[in-house]
């Protein structure tokens, strides 16, 4: 059981400096609605325009501050958590920073004596499986990094290294995933693309061979990418996941690609149609039963929209069905994540209508998300622009 020494601040402490209209009427969705009496892991939210980071676990139904809100030198871009929960990484203007993690209270500790570990304004950034490695990369820059970083502090492995790098078709780096066996890297580089490189972390140079996936359409682009987990009974992810621009048809012409992880070959059926323009986050579920999309945009308007799919193998062939109906979030949706517990999904919408919206699965339908929990992060305008949890 955590101790939280603070657990009576609970939401409160995002508004000590008076934000007004905190909690909000919950999104009507294609599953039910309503609350909760579950508690969630711990998870971490990136508010952009006021430079802060807040802690935040839902405690028997109610969303509970970590402490205070952490202020940033710079304004954030990028969260990542490392597999092993004992460090987390938030990528601002002024370079990444490196916190570590208290597991019994969740509160953070800014690592390497308060200095960037590296100056890179990193768009995505991933810890692979061994936690030795950190992943980033930026726009602009047209080539991935790969930091080596020591497991137990997640600060620089020998200071002063040099980055190991590889080359990227295009300057866009809008998401990283590294496969949960730790053998595959993929790039969602825009227009130029899904980049595959394959991932050996015992290497002094991890990075193989760069292949592409090109878009289905010439003027689409790759905005996310995401693995199956390693369900039981195997030793590598079933599948992985692009989530593209222009790849369906219709108004909403976003699209979920799903390819075997095994042959790296796209399977029967896919393009996913997702109802959205630009699916900015995917997310398959622990269970390996469903995965989640979700668009930052429709045809309608900037209000967003998540996908859900149920995953089913037969002969080693791999089927995406969508469920009965889709799922409402606030507007300009940017991250999607499962917390530790895995009773929940958390999204976070960049402009607001709520910041967070925390969804639990439905026990009628099965994969449905019910929304149960919709909250500011702070003093809105906040501009909620990614979420890290614990795994």
């Amino acid at each position: 059981m955590k101790i939280r020494y603070w657990a009576s601040l609970a939401i409160a402490a995002l508004c000590l400096t008076g934000c007004s209209g905190f909690w909000n009427a919950l999104p009507s969705t294609g599953g039910g609605t309503g609350t909760t009496t579950l508690s969630s892991g711990d998870f971490y939210v990136l508010n952009v325009a006021t430079s802060q980071m807040v802690g935040l676990y839902v405690n028997a139904g109610t969303l509970t501050a970590i402490g205070n809100p952490y202020t940033l030198s710079a304004a954030p871009i990028a969260i990542t958590v490392a597999p092993n929960n004992a460090f987390l990484y938030v990528s601002t203007l002024g370079g990444i920073f490196v916190y570590t993690i208290n597991v019994s209270t969740g509160q953070l500790t800014l690592g390497n004596n308060g200095q960037a570990i590296t100056p890179d304004a990193a768009t995505a950034m991933q810890v692979d499986p061994s936690n030795s490695w950190l992943i980033e990369g930026g726009t602009g820059t047209q080539v991935i990094n790969a930091i080596k970083i020591n497991s137990s502090t997640g600060v620089l492995a020998v200071s002063g290294e040099a980055q190991i790098t590889a080359a990227l078709p295009k300057t866009t780096v809008n998401q990283v995933a590294i496969s949960p066996d730790g053998t595959f890297l993929l790039v969602a580089n825009g227009s130029g693309g899904t980049v595959t490189i394959p991932f050996n972390a015992a290497n002094n140079s991890p990075f193989g061979s760069v292949g592409v996936i090109n878009p289905v359409s010439a003027t689409g682009a790759s905005l996310s990418v995401a693995f199956d987990p390693i369900v039981t009974g195997s030793s590598a992810p079933r599948l992985f996941y692009i989530g593209e621009t222009v790849a369906t048809s219709g108004s909403n012409t976003g699209g979920l690609r799903a390819f075997n992880f095994s042959t790296v070959k796209e399977i029967s059926g896919s393009p996913y149609a997702i109802g959205g323009l630009a699916p900015s986050s995917i997310l398959p579920f622990s269970t390996g039963d469903f995965v989640y999309v979700v668009s930052r945009q429709t045809s309608s308007g900037a209000t967003g929209v998540i996908a859900g799919f149920s995953v089913t193998s037969a002969s080693s062939a791999f089927t995406l069905t969508a469920l009965g109906s889709t799922f409402t979030t606030g507007s300009n949706p940017q991250g999607l994540v499962e917390d530790s517990t895995h009773a929940f999904v958390f999204a976070v919408d960049f402009t607001g209508s709520p910041d967070l919206i925390g969804y639990t699965i439905d026990s009628t339908k099965p994969g449905y998300l019910d929304p149960v929990i919709s909250n500011s992060t702070g003093t809105d305008p906040v501009q909620a622009g990614a979420i890290g949890a614990l795994h």
